[in-house]
């Protein structure tokens, strides 16, 4: 008995998983560019709370050929 009721407090700590990064948000840079912001995407299932956070943006350069 103890050890069931150990693996399902386990259980439900383990309720946090990351996943991500996710892109969020695409926007022109208006020089013939594009800025890519992304962000990691966190679930705790056990207060089924989604949060985001660490996130990081990067610009592309786009050229015509």
């Amino acid at each position: 008995m103890k050890f069931l009721l150990t693996f399902l407090a386990v259980i439900f700590l383990i309720g946090c998983t990351t996943a991500g990064p996710y892109v969020t948000n695409i926007s022109s840079d208006g020089n013939n560019g594009l800025n890519i912001e992304k962000c990691k995407v966190e679930l705790n299932a056990f207060l089924g709370v989604v949060n985001t956070g660490d996130c990081s943006s990067s610009n592309i350069k786009l050229s015509h050929q």
